[in-house]
């Protein structure tokens, strides 16, 4: 399993009304540290065993999103859960500091 990429139409249904936490990184392809955080995502996807979600948004196609989360630097984390915002880490982090955003 990998951090799959979604855009602002499925934004609602996968993360605002999830019924688990979900991880959002918001990111761009051409942003080093994003890239060099892209494999801790996909390693935490595969960990999540179904406790979480973890997915990508590319801020160059969904602008509108990042601005509406105060995305100003990249890459920025958003973890949510029951719709809300409930933690934010900008820059790249380990496996371990993103599992604890959502616990």
């Amino acid at each position: 399993m990998m951090a799959k990429e979604i855009g602002a139409k499925e934004f609602k249904e996968l993360v605002l009304n999830a019924d688990k936490p979900v991880i959002v990184d918001f990111f761009a392809t051409w942003c080093g540290p994003c890239r060099m955080l892209a494999p801790v995502l996909d390693d935490l996807a595969k960990d999540a065993n179904g406790n979480f979600e973890v997915y990508k948004v590319d801020i160059d196609k969904d602008r509108a999103l990042a601005m509406e989360y105060g995305v100003m630097s990249i890459p920025t984390i958003i973890a949510f859960n029951g719709g809300k915002q409930i933690n934010k880490h900008i820059g790249y982090a380990t496996k371990d500091q993103l599992k604890k955003m959502v616990q």
